[in-house]
Formats: C-alpha cells, sequence, structure tokens
C-alpha cells in the first residue's frame, strides 16, 4: 500500500438497486451513484469508477487504495444462485443441516417450512474418522473411503466442497487431510474448512456456515477476479480492499477465501459511518437508519462503539423470525434487516390489508416511476407522488422519474382495492413502511434492552432521509442527523473503517482447573495470525491495538458472554480477575450474579485492529440565521392530510448556523431531506442537518 499520506481513497458499495462511489483526494469529496447491474455487478461499479475519476479528474492509476463492500455472497445465498456444493461431515452426522437444533420457530404453525439446506442429501458424504472434544485422534481417516467420494464429486460435476468434522475446531488434522487429498485429484475444486471458516463449539453452526462459505466461494471469487481484471485494464492498480461484516477492511485474497465474512458488508460501512458522525456530534447514544432501494438496516451505537455479534441468520423465511434462516458465525456488527426500501413493492391482499416489502422492484425492473419494465408500485412511486422527490433530479439526474406513471401504479395496485385517492393510497405506502421499520427498532431495543426515546437518530442511505423524521416521531426520537453525503453513507463509512482480523478458537477451560500455559500458547498463535493478515493489508506507518476476549458462561449455561482479558500473559493471579470481570458483565446484563458456581471459558478471540485518528467534536453556533430557499414545490403534509407549498433548500448552500422550518425540503445531488411540520432543521459546524421537533410552546 501506498503512504497514508497520499490521499485518494475509492470505495464502491453494490447495493440491491444503487451502486455508489466515493472518491475523496486531497480533502475534497466526490460521490456518484449508479444504477446496480445485477447480471453482472462489475459494469455498474467501473462504471461509476470511470464517471467519478472523469468528475475529479484524476486518471486511474493516482487511486491509493480502493475498497469494495458488495451484497454479492448475501443475494447467493438468498435467491439460492450459489455454486453446487457436497458436504463431507464425520460418518454418522451427514444429517446435521436438516436436524438442526431440533426445534420449531413457529411453535403453533403445523404448516411451517424450514429453509432447505444448501446441500442436497445426495451430495452429503459421511468420512469414517473421529476426533474427541481435546483434538485427539479416536479413529484415523479412511482414505480409501475419501478417494470414493472424491470420485463421485467427479461424477456429479461438484464445483464446491464443505469439510465439517465432529471436533475439527480442537484439531484441524483430518480437515487439513482430506483437502489434501481433494486437491490432488482436482486441483480446481473449492474446498472450505469449518476449522478455517468457523473454528468453534457448536456443530449445526459450524457446520452451516462451512456450507455457506462453500455455496458463495466460486461465484464471489469469480466475480472478483473478474473485477481485478477490469480494474487493471482501466490502469487501476492500486491495492484492492474488502469490507467485511465485522465493521473492518481485509485483503481480497482473504476475503475470496471466507466470502461468508462479507455477507453483511454494505450494511456494516453504514454502521462505522454512524460510529464516526456520533463520535463527532458528541452522541453517546446513537440509532443508525440506513435505508436504500432494497433494505432498510437498524443499528444501535452506544459511546461510539456499534454492537457486535458472533452469529446471524441469512434469509429468514418466515415473517423474520428467529430459526427460520440459515444459521452463520462469524463476527458481525448486531443490526435487524427488513425489506423496506424505496423498491419494495406495495400490494393489497386478499384479506384487504395493505403489504409493502420485503419483494423489491430493485434497479430491474425498477420502480413504476423509473420508467423502465416496472409496472408495480413501491415506496419510491409513493415518493414522487406526494411530492418529496424531484423528478428531474432523482438520482443527479441520471433517472428521470415519471410521475404519471407512478400515480397508474399506486392507483391499480393500492388506491382503488381501499377505495382511496391515489395521494391516500401513496400516503398509506408511506405509513405501512414507517410502522414496518419502527416495529423492527422497538423489537430490536427490546431484545437489547435498550430504551429506543434515550437515542438520537443518524440517518442516510439514498431513501432514509426522505422518511427518517417520520420513522423518529413514531419511534419517539427528537433529534436526527442527516450527515453530508447520506446517499452513499455506507461507501462512505469504508474509508472511515479500521483494518483489522479477528482470530478465535474454542478450547474449553474451567476457572477451577484453569491451564494458563496452554492458554497462553494459544493466545499467542492467535495474536500472530491476526497481526499478520493486518500487516499485511495496513500502511506500514499505521498504530496497532490488539483486544482479547474470554467468552465466559457459568458451568451447564447454554449461552457466553464477551469479557476483555486482563493485558500480558495469564497466570493464577489471572482467574479472580476473570471471575470479577463475568461478574460485572453478567450482572449488568441480567440483573444478579450466581454465587457459589463455578465458571468456565468456551471460546477466545483476539482482535488486532488499526488505531483510527480522533475527530474534532461539532458544534453547534448559538444563534442562527434563516437559510434562503431555491423554490418551492407542492408537497403532501400528512398531518393536516393536504397540500401545502414546502420551501426547497439547496443543501450545498448551507451554511453553518442555518435555520430550516417545517415544512420543507432540503435538496442535493442524490437524495432529499424532509423535515416535516413541527420540526426544525439546523446546519452545525461539520455541516450536518440536525432535525428536532419543536417543543408545542414554540
Amino acid at each position: 500500500m501506498k503512504s497514508a499520506a497520499t490521499r485518494n481513497l475509492l470505495a464502491v458499495d453494490i447495493g440491491g438497486s444503487f451502486t455508489d462511489v466515493v472518491l475523496e483526494s486531497e480533502g475534497h469529496r466526490y460521490t456518484v451513484k449508479v444504477l446496480t447491474t445485477p447480471k453482472a455487478p462489475e459494469e455498474g461499479v467501473m462504471s461509476g469508477i470511470s464517471e467519478i475519476l472523469t468528475q475529479a479528474s484524476l486518471p486511474a492509476d493516482a487511486v491509493s487504495f480502493f475498497i469494495l463492500g458488495t451484497t454479492l455472497a448475501t443475494n447467493a445465498l438468498i435467491e439460492r444462485k450459489g455454486a453446487k456444493i457436497a458436504l463431507m461431515a464425520t460418518e454418522g452426522f451427514r444429517d446435521i443441516l436438516e436436524i438442526g437444533h431440533e426445534n420449531r420457530y413457529a411453535q403453533y404453525d403445523i404448516a411451517q417450512d424450514k429453509p432447505p439446506p444448501l446441500v442436497p442429501r445426495h451430495l452429503r458424504f459421511g468420512v469414517p474418522q473421529r476426533m474427541n472434544v481435546n483434538g485427539e485422534i479416536l479413529l484415523d481417516i479412511d482414505e480409501a473411503s475419501v478417494r470414493t467420494i472424491i470420485r463421485k464429486l467427479q461424477q456429479e460435476q461438484v464445483q464446491s466442497v464443505a469439510i465439517a468434522f465432529l471436533h475439527s475446531y480442537a484439531n484441524p488434522a483430518h480437515e487439513q487431510r482430506v483437502r489434501d487429498l481433494i486437491l490432488s485429484e482436482i486441483p480446481s475444486m473449492y474446498v472450505t474448512l469449518s476449522s478455517e471458516v468457523c473454528p468453534e463449539v457448536r456443530e449445526y453452526e459450524r457446520t452451516s456456515t462451512a456450507c455457506a462459505n462453500a455455496y458463495v466461494q466460486p461465484v464471489v471469487a469469480g466475480y472478483l477476479g473478474r473485477l481485478q481484471e477490469r480494474l487493471v485494464e482501466v490502469g487501476l492498480t492500486c491495492p484492492f480492499y474488502l469490507m467485511t461484516s465485522g465493521g473492518s477492511i481485509t485483503t481480497v485474497e482473504l476475503g475470496s477465501q471466507q466470502p461468508v465474512k462479507l455477507i453483511e458488508s454494505g450494511p456494516a460501512g453504514g454502521a462505522i459511518l454512524a460510529r464516526q458522525i456520533a463520535e463527532q456530534c458528541g452522541e453517546r447514544k446513537v440509532l443508525s437508519f440506513d435505508m436504500g432501494g432494497t433494505t432498510a438496516k437498524i443499528c444501535f451505537i452506544d459511546n461510539y462503539q456499534p454492537e457486535l455479534s458472533r452469529s446471524f441468520e441469512v434469509g429468514r423465511m418466515y415473517r423474520f423470525l428467529k430459526g427460520s434462516g440459515i444459521p452463520v458465525r462469524i463476527p458481525v456488527i448486531e443490526m435487524v434487516e427488513i425489506g423496506a426500501g424505496g423498491g419494495s413493492i406495495a400490494s393489497v391482499d386478499s384479506l384487504g390489508r395493505l403489504q409493502v416489502g420485503p419483494e423489491s422492484a430493485v434497479s430491474e425492473p425498477g420502480p413504476a416511476c423509473f420508467g423502465k419494465s416496472g409496472l408495480r408500485a413501491t415506496v419510491t412511486d409513493a415518493d414522487c407522488v406526494t411530492g418529496m422527490l424531484d423528478p428531474h433530479r432523482f438520482a443527479s439526474g441520471k433517472v428521470q422519474l415519471d410521475v404519471d406513471l407512478a400515480m397508474q401504479a399506486i392507483q391499480r395496485d393500492v388506491a382503488e382495492p381501499l377505495q382511496l385517492s391515489v395521494v391516500e393510497g401513496a400516503m398509506a405506502i408511506q405509513e405501512i413502511v414507517a410502522e414496518n421499520m419502527a416495529n423492527a427498532a422497538r423489537v430490536h431495543a427490546m431484545e437489547l434492552g435498550k430504551t429506543v426515546e434515550d437515542y438520537a437518530m443518524i440517518a442516510f442511505g439514498g431513501a432514509a432521509p426522505l422518511h427518517a423524521a417520520h420513522l423518529a416521531a413514531k419511534l419517539g426520537i427528537s433529534r436526527v442527523i442527516v450527515p453530508c453525503a447520506a446517499s452513499v453513507g455506507s461507501a462512505l463509512g469504508f474509508l472511515w473503517a479500521p483494518v483489522a482480523w479477528q482470530s478465535l478458537r474454542s478450547k474449553h477451560q474451567r476457572l477451577d482447573n484453569f491451564d494458563s500455559e496452554a492458554i497462553n500458547r494459544l493466545l499467542a498463535q492467535m495474536q500472530t495470525q491476526a497481526m499478520e493478515a493486518v500487516q499485511h493489508a495496513a500502511p506500514s506507518d499505521s498504530k496497532l491495538e490488539t483486544r482479547r476476549i474470554a467468552y465466559m458462561r457459568y458451568v451447564g449455561q447454554g449461552h457466553e458472554i464477551a469479557v476483555d482479558l486482563p493485558q500480558g500473559e495469564l497466570s493464577a493471579e489471572s482467574v479472580p480477575k476473570l471471575k470479577d470481570h463475568f461478574e460485572k458483565n453478567y450482572h449488568a446484563l441480567y440483573g444478579r450474579v450466581i454465587p457459589h458456581l463455578m465458571l468456565e471459558v468456551m471460546s477466545w478471540s483476539v482482535t488486532v485492529s488499526t488505531i483510527q485518528n480522533k475527530q474534532p467534536v461539532a458544534t453547534m453556533t448559538a444563534t442562527g440565521v434563516n437559510a434562503n430557499a431555491v423554490s418551492s414545490r407542492k408537497l403532501f403534509e400528512p398531518i393536516s392530510s393536504q397540500w401545502v407549498q414546502a420551501l426547497v433548500y439547496a443543501r450545498e448552500s448551507l451554511e453553518p448556523g442555518s435555520i430550516i422550518e417545517g415544512p420543507a425540503l432540503v435538496g442535493e445531488e442524490q437524495t432529499t431531506t424532509v423535515v416535516p411540520l413541527g420540526f426544525q432543521a439546523r446546519v452545525n459546524s461539520i455541516n450536518c442537518l440536525v432535525i428536532e421537533r419543536k417543543s408545542r410552546e414554540s
């Protein structure tokens, strides 16, 4: 990588509807939004890069480094458009993908369907071998059996194989040997080891994660290879990095080997942006609201740190219920994601109920107002009909919105079945999508033990500034912050993400029989692995920090909590400190501790990351001045249920201290911020729009 002093930084986020591109060059920021090209995502990426380099008058070889976030892995899993894969499991355990936890996610629904496994049964093979929980070999591999399976893989034309043996997290030797045997016979085969992508206890999640990685690896690796070739062709030969689900960046090589860790890369970039804006604005409690063309993402950020998780589910198929998706166990920023975006399709069901999403028109065929082949009413059509959007300025003018087509779609799909006027049908769509998002935020807050009214909202993504104040009012949130370049927020967040790598291992230890020497050796190995991964990607002058965590529980419990380890090597004297740290964390979560019950550690993690520079805190001028409007536009005002003439302001002309009274619209190249009646917007010192509900007295 070039020196960190070279400031030509390029980031691209491929969304379901739009591909966002951000370039920071010597203190200047350029942004571009282009329609995503689903059949060949690299086409949209290259189009956006070409446009932004032209805008900045920069040659491709002047770019210092390039960061990409992509929904390709997510879409391949959800749409079941991955590779033909096989699973090799310990003999007798090949059906774990279907057995799962042997529970029901909808207890009273006798017709519920489980998500079909990624690997059909005839491609799941049992291998005679066995390790015990300590990694000791109980039964050697039957290599003749493995070679027989390899011949079947060739006959079935399998592209990718997942290998998940019992207790391989404790000793990966058998998985590694089988990989060697496969590659000696089929060098082109993609092989995923569960001991590499998820070296933890819990057999079902580990196997599911390995299969998910194997399923998307040929798709993602092929796409990244094609994109790299295209980048080289245009002269963009700088280092190429990928955003991970955990909010850090990594190399293309590591991302191609473990693409399952890229599944939530775009939303993670948005959470990093929100964290940065929260720190700049001095907001210690923030609700990140990211609404694009396909989905809306909500994330809680406390003390400038997003909530983190070690697992999540992809493609929940039953009303977003936990357990109805594919479990994936990787480091991920904790958030809730629902099918509520600008392209979310509205319809009236057989019971006369208005439904909005999760199905989306995405970029092809697109909302009806795009004038392409899309005919169904969407949220963007509703925004167009109610006057929120400037038909001539949508997506920097790349898409000319047809209001008549939007009205026709809403009339046919919503207004006529519900016996409403067209504008009432549009308002109903906006109300339903806002309530869907509010309900998701309330449930997420309840699951995390948070009070949503205590938080400020940071809104970004192409559609979020349009709906943020409406959502905030439903949630009882009094302050909404819309940063500059909000429409490309996730891509902008990539530029603020640290280079990081988490090494994680399962090794059981009871505190009453703690083997400090063994754990110190394990932590040293993990530290070396994480350090090498980060140093390979980070600038040579980067400062690094390390965080070590033990995942602990009371003996016999089913779940662990994260406990930070003390600095330095562990010893017998460390045990009381670990116990004390655990009890403080446990009490904070559950309001009590359990005396006289022994503790155990199930897993350990070491995360090495670059240290980000602190940003100055933004200020708000004590006295402001009313901003100058550039025009006005008819806007349907939902509180009074009537059309009003709303003033329109140009975002680029607003100075710090500017005041805007609602109802008003703040337009910019790629999005519009709605300031409703009863709200006031002010511009702070870093040009964020801060929208607040006015008190009744005022």
